[in-house]
């Protein structure tokens, strides 16, 4: 029986049970049992004592040097040297990276996937369907080109749009599908291509959070029809802000980079409304300057995630995020987890992350609620051209669909750590942060004394 079939409390007991045995192996992890027998956060001793994590954003001598030489040279937007500037450079470098053909380097991830929205002539009347468990830049992306943004529901194990309920929320405006390839590990992607195909959508990949993680053979971003990066300071790869649309279909591209550059095509004639999108010569030269370790470093945060996992599988309470069949390699921005408050006495996540804090290892819920409870659904569905172009019928159904029980059980469940930086660590430091999950699941009882 496949993962996908089993039901949550099936998969959680398949996934825990062969490591559990090695971690009752390990004695106090390494630790003496006189310090590992009481919690830190009630006056036993850290398992992480001090020690810091690699520096984020990544920054050298090569980063520095960029930003100079492009400051020093007077050469700062893209329109100064279209085609050996940084940007043109970049657009060239990124493409042959991710193995897309063309590329089309934008000011951010939520420019990016706006630009898709438009070039595809997607606007008012028309339904984009995305994840409600993402960064509201997605959101945005649709709502800027005066689109109808429908929140399909989640898997609940892997974070990711379940392609059922997208499947259920098709209609007849529907145009898109939007998959966000949240915290960095793909959407069940062979789901998704099969509905885009049988119902003639296109798809626009939201891969901000997936920089280089592969898909059965396939960069994220080249999958659909196009894909979207962010290059926002927190991720992967960053540049402060910064953005980056890839594809194959020379036209379409083309369309992506008259839209962005306020209208204009590359012959210099105003073609169709359009917003200014263009990123800048100092954003380019600092991600160029990244380049050359990137991959390294990409290989170094999946090595460390992998033997996180195989250590957490040991630990009943907290199952790393589901990957799909087809995953090959993840780009691990965000280290997300579900947190089973069952296997650690019932105490809420709140307690338990206080408890792994006071522990020496710091993780977080990552996203509080679901975009599906957020105000911009009132305010949307209050202005005159979301009513003129849907009506009230379509806005009245609108509403009532829009619960997502999933995504709120993933809100409500999951501890993560933004791990750009941290999965460049040590393999000395990923046992840091199981063995603190591990004290503290052996130690639960403790925690109802923690308040």
């Amino acid at each position: 029986m496949s993962t996908s079939d089993v039901t949550r409390r099936q998969f959680i007991t398949a996934a825990s049970a062969a490591g559990l045995a090695a971690t009752l192996s390990r004695s106090a992890w390494g630790r003496s049992p006189a310090t590992a027998d009481k919690l830190a956060a009630l006056g036993g001793e850290p398992v992480r004592k001090g020690g810091s994590w690699p520096a984020w954003p990544y920054r050298d001598a090569q980063v520095i040097e960029a930003a100079t030489k492009t400051a020093q040279s007077g050469v700062w937007c893209r329109i100064d040297a279209p085609q050996t500037g940084a940007v043109a450079t970049f657009e060239r470098e990124f493409a042959q990276l991710v193995g897309a053909k063309y590329c089309v380097a934008t000011g951010s991830g939520t420019q990016a996937l706006h630009t898709c929205v438009e070039a595809l002539g997607i606007g008012p009347g028309d339904e984009v369907i995305t994840s409600p468990y993402t960064d509201p830049g997605t959101l945005a992306g649709i709502l800027a080109a005066r689109a109808l943004p429908v929140l399909a529901d989640l898997d609940p194990l892997s974070f990711q749009l379940d392609p059922q309920d997208v499947e259920r929320k098709i209609n007849d405006n529907t145009r898109a599908i939007m998959p966000v390839h949240i915290m960095g590990q793909p959407v069940d992607m062979d789901a998704i291509m099969r509905l885009a195909k049988q119902h003639n959508l296109k798809v626009i990949e939201d891969a901000c959070q997936a920089h280089l993680a592969v898909h059965r053979g396939r960069k994220l971003g080249t999958i659909g029809d196009l894909g979207c990066f962010s290059f926002q300071s927190s991720k992967t790869l960053g540049c402060g802000e910064g953005g980056a649309i890839v594809g194959n279909d020379e036209e379409l591209v083309e369309r992506c980079y008259t839209v962005h550059n306020h209208g204009t095509s590359r012959a210099g004639r105003t073609e169709v409304a359009g917003p200014k999108y263009r990123m800048n010569e100092f954003e380019a030269a600092i991600l160029l300057a990244q380049l050359p370790g990137l991959a390294e470093r990409f290989a170094r945060r999946n090595e460390n995630a992998h033997h996180l996992t195989a250590r957490l599988q040991a630990c009943p309470g907290i199952v790393p995020q589901k990957l799909y069949p087809g995953t090959e390699a993840g780009t691990y921005y965000v280290y997300g987890a579900t947190y089973l408050s069952e296997q650690f006495a019932d105490a809420d996540r709140r307690t338990f992350l206080k408890a792994l804090a006071a522990e020496g290892i710091g993780m977080s819920g990552y996203i509080a609620q679901g975009l599906h409870r957020e105000p911009w659904v009132d305010h949307i569905l209050g202005t005159k051209v979301y009513q003129r172009m849907y009506g009230a019928t379509r806005l009245a159904q609108y509403r009532e669909q829009l619960a997502c029980s999933r995504c709120d059980e993933v809100c409500a469940n999951v501890v993560s750590m933004f791990a750009s930086g941290i999965l460049l660590a040590t393999q000395d430091d990923m046992d840091d942060i199981a063995d603190a999950i591990c004290k503290v699941h052996e130690q639960r009882d403790q925690l109802r004394e923690i308040s």
